[in-house]
């Protein structure tokens, strides 16, 4: 992520107008955008009308004593004011319901966007990273699209009419104000782009912050195990310094924006004062009209004071938007061919490797797999065994389309997945995975999303294929039980269970065993063994595995070291050798290689 922060922040900075990528979400509710707009503009002219009625009152109201002309004035100021607060009120409403309807549409879009993102782009993303986007970038998003966008429209549509009724009311003054109006607007557009900047600066402080506040609650047992506390904490503390540090100091650029804008615009319209007063002492103007220009200065001065505020919430905005944009921007490493290949049906299971080679893109001068070649027939069980770093679990990523070989092909029924579509290729596989997966939700929900939409009916076959339904049942709320975030509540080989349960859901030509076994005691590791030989019967199964007792009953072993297949055979044929696989047999029985012989016969 850090790697794509600087990449997009470069271009960020080149760019003038990072909230347009919003303008699609905003076009998709033009009813919205017109009864905001609408309202904003009866609204201001609302405002405008005021110094009008002002100016009214003191040269004719009050120099003819004439009372009943000040009721009817004061009593369309009343309906002003009316007019006013219902047009104001409308305008919040629409302003912030678009606000929301647009953020929730981008978070929706976002999320969709990266869960489709290749393993690779998490290979190097953190996860609290892309949380704080998706939640406390698209706040100020927000912000920007409702309220913040709406005030600066208002500001700008109230400075151009206060302007324009400026220019009416006196010429000879209004020039006065126009002559500033550059010495006030190049230093705001300035100051605003080092406002974007640090702002942009803050939100990384701040989600770097987050992503290892992440990271550590996640890992809070390890944490409390190993008595990392003070350590964690201190590591903490020291981000949220530094993302204090770099908040405090877009504040400050913000604060001393309004501080410039403000001192600046009514400091003009303080001389513009002083010279209208000597002309009303000399008779060329009339008080009443003086005192309208200056309610109208006062208003366009008020408004782009305001619009300094607003310029800054806006740059910060940008910030968020280059951020969220960085998201949006990233391409998946795996993409859908634009005319992908048809995987045949039915599906057979048959799966090869044609000289395949490979490097993970975060270790690209070390090499996974060295041509790789191998074929797994229809219905066939082969077992992968070999030292940890021989590539094992690499042919699963290759399988499953994680990644793609920098050499060779990779086919699933004859097809070069390649050329299919992934989702296509995966819906073909189920996999149990050594790091069981388990999500904040019930166990039959846990079960079920081998399969969406599936019945309970399905859901407790499974379980009980898996030897899991006795557990679940003996839980607090049966299948409805929550099982806590990654599966807290359950032991270790309760959490494989539900894994191989929700294989069993899936029900999918190839089975892909990563360890499945390996954290169920002696007792249950039998039962679920006899479970998984049940499912793999008519399927292609794949089993990656540490422990040799487990594949005993493999029709075929391949042994791997440095990404290469060594070995090939039987358990028998390869005991007899006297390779690397009777070495790691050796290495796992006490009573060598012939018990293995004896097992295995």
């Amino acid at each position: 992520m850090a790697e794509i922060s600087a990449v997009s922040d470069g271009k960020a900075r080149r760019s003038l107008h990072p909230l347009r990528r919003l303008a699609p979400y905003v076009g998709r509710y033009r009813g919205l955008v017109v009864g905001a707009c609408f309202f904003l503009l009866l609204a201001a002219g609302a405002t405008l009308t005021l110094p009008l009625a002002v100016r009214r009152m003191i040269d004719h109201g009050f120099s003819e004593a004439d009372s009943t002309f000040i009721a009817n004035y004061f009593s369309m100021l009343i309906v002003v004011a009316a007019v006013l607060a219902v047009a104001s009120a409308c305008r919040y409403y629409f302003v912030v319901t678009l606000g929301e309807r647009v953020v929730a549409d981008l978070r929706r879009n976002v999320f969709g966007h990266v869960t489709c993102l290749s393993p690779a782009f998490f290979d190097r993303a953190q996860s609290g990273e892309i949380v704080s986007r998706l939640t406390a970038d698209t706040t100020q998003i927000k912000a920007a699209v409702g309220s913040t966008a709406s005030s600066a429209l208002r500001n700008v549509i109230m400075g151009l009419g206060a302007v324009v009724m400026m220019v009416i009311t006196s010429p000879r003054l209004s020039l006065l104000v126009v002559v500033a109006i550059p010495f006030i607007v190049l230093p705001l557009v300035a100051f605003g782009r080092s406002v974007r900047r640090r702002s942009r600066y803050a939100q990384d402080q701040l989600a770097e912050a987050t992503a290892y506040a992440s990271e550590q609650i996640g890992a809070v047992r390890v944490l409390q195990a190993f008595t990392s506390e003070k350590s964690v904490r201190g590591r903490f503390g020291a981000a949220v310094e530094a993302a204090f540090a770099a908040a405090r100091s877009s504040i400050f650029a913000r604060s001393f924006l309004t501080f410039f804008a403000i001192f600046t615009t009514f400091s003009s319209v303080v001389a513009v004062l002083w010279v209208g007063s000597h002309d009303v002492l000399a008779g060329t103007m009339t008080a009443g009209t003086l005192g309208q220009f200056l309610l109208y200065a006062v208003l366009a001065a008020g408004a782009l004071g305001a619009l300094s505020e607003v310029w800054g919430e806006l740059s910060q905005a940008a910030g968020a938007a280059e951020r969220m944009g960085e998201l949006l921007d990233e391409e998946p490493a795996v993409a859908v061919p634009e005319a992908p290949v048809a995987m045949p049906s039915p599906p057979r299971g048959a799966v090869s490797f044609r000289n395949v080679s490979f490097s993970y893109p975060t270790r690209p001068e070390r090499s996974a797999l060295h041509g790789l070649s191998l074929d797994v027939a229809p219905g066939e069980t082969v077992a992968i065994v070999g030292p940890s770093g021989a590539g094992k679990s690499t042919i699963f990523s290759l399988i499953l389309r994680y990644y793609d070989p920098i050499e060779g092909q990779v086919l699933v029924d004859g097809v070069d997945i390649r050329q299919a579509d992934p989702q296509a290729v995966r819906e073909r596989l189920a996999i149990v995975p050594q790091d069981v997966t388990v999500f904040a939700e019930s166990a039959a929900e846990n079960i079920a999303f081998g399969r969406p939409g599936a019945t309970r009916e399905e859901v407790e076959a499974a379980a009980q294929a898996a030897l899991a339904h006795d557990f679940i049942m003996a839980l607090e709320d049966g299948y409805d039980t929550q099982v806590g975030e990654r599966g807290v509540t359950l032991s270790g080989g309760q959490r494989q269970r539900l894994a191989i349960a929700r294989a069993i859901l899936r029900d999918a030509p190839i089975l892909l065993l990563d360890e499945a076994t390996s954290a169920l005691d002696a007792e249950s590791e039998t039962l679920v063994q006899k479970a998984l030989e049940r499912l793999m019967e008519g399927r292609t199964t794949i089993v990656v595995a540490h422990r040799l007792a487990t594949i005993l009953k493999a029709e075929r072993i391949l042994v791997m070291t440095d990404g290469k297949i060594v070995e090939e055979g039987t358990h028998a044929e390869l005991v007899g050798r006297g390779g690397v696989y009777a070495r790691l047999a050796s290495l796992q029985f006490d009573a060598g290689a012939d018990v293995f012989k004896g097992a295995a016969e």
